[in-house]
């Protein structure tokens, strides 16, 4: 494997995260052909195949799966070597890579805007998914730094938190309990709940709040977005649990309520994370204090008057 390229490892991570050509065409701005070319000169290299073929599907193989764990490493070491550089010289250029949770969606490109006009040689790039999604990017070294709820046991980060975050229940404006007063957990119990993923720090929240109340609530609907469980709750579909930073734009217009559960708000922190072991680049590093510095800042001038529609 003398002769293969980072190239090649860049464009082979990235079929093999997609499991699609035209997809890892898409993330690596290239075509189909440009794609399947780099990967049969590394095949080529290894003298195995790297991936099986089954119609339109195509899957690792056996060596094509102990191949990724190494271009990982080998990407990762690379990404290192150039951060390393970039503080030596404290240059603020290259590509920024964040992972978000779906609810931090809500703020951070706003956000992005106002750093992007005070860093113009960073570009950005975004990464969304669930906690369970963030945590595996972080491990992997996939996203440089990542902006989410707690902070991941197993794996030794650096958690800074910069901001509440209230989870609340909320209800279509329709709904039987719409303006009841003095809820508690018991009067949810024969209610239906669309909930998020596996996974979802929103959903591990919520079941911990039903552990702690001795109860197991009823779920009708497992939705990947929170603005589709918006969609499914508005539509007086079940109950949901969602962040007060989503539901902004819902309350205003009288589409949404939230209930005055006892035990809720559960409040719970946003945090900016990264690896411990991972060096930022000098662009990670700027982006790290500026949500420290100013995101608390942003969500209180643009959210704070949710609470009030929230009472």
């Amino acid at each position: 494997m003398k002769n293969a390229t980072f190239r090649q490892l860049r464009f082979f991570n990235a079929v093999a995260k997609h499991l699609s050509f035209s997809k890892a065409a898409e993330d690596m701005h290239v075509s189909a052909p440009a794609v399947t070319m780099q990967i049969k000169d590394l095949e080529a290299e290894v003298g195995m195949p790297l991936f099986e073929r089954q119609g339109r599907k195509i899957s690792l193989t056996t060596t094509g799966e102990y191949m990724l764990v190494y271009s990982r490493k080998m990407l990762a070491l690379l990404k290192d070597a150039q951060d390393a550089a970039a503080r030596l010289q404290r240059i603020e250029t290259g590509t920024l890579t964040i992972g978000l949770v779906g609810t931090a969606t809500y703020f951070i490109p706003a956000l992005l805007n106002q750093f992007l006009k005070e860093h113009e040689g960073i570009e950005v790039k975004l990464l969304v998914g669930n906690r369970r999604e963030l945590v595996q990017w972080l491990q992997n070294s996939e996203v440089d730094i990542a902006v989410m709820g707690k902070a991941p046991d197993d794996l030794p980060t650096r958690a800074e938190p910069f901001a509440a975050n209230p989870l609340v229940f909320v209800a279509s404006t329709e709904h039987s309990l719409a303006g009841e007063s003095g809820l508690r957990a018991e009067d949810l119990r024969q209610q239906s709940f669309i909930v998020r993923e596996p996974g979802s720090g929103t959903r591990n929240a919520m079941e911990s709040f039903f552990v702690q109340a001795r109860m197991q609530p009823k779920y009708s609907m497992e939705l990947q977005t929170n603005d589709a469980i918006k969609q499914a709750v508005m539509a007086n579909l079940g109950l949901g649990f969602l962040s007060l930073h989503t539901i902004g734009l819902e309350l205003q217009a009288r589409k949404l309520c939230v209930l005055p559960v006892s035990g809720a708000p559960l409040v719970r922190a946003w945090n900016v994370v990264h690896p411990l072991s991972k060096l930022l680049s000098p662009a990670a590093e700027a982006f790290r204090y500026f949500v420290l510095e100013h995101a608390e800042i942003y969500l209180s001038k643009t959210f704070g008057g949710i609470h009030d529609l929230s009472a």
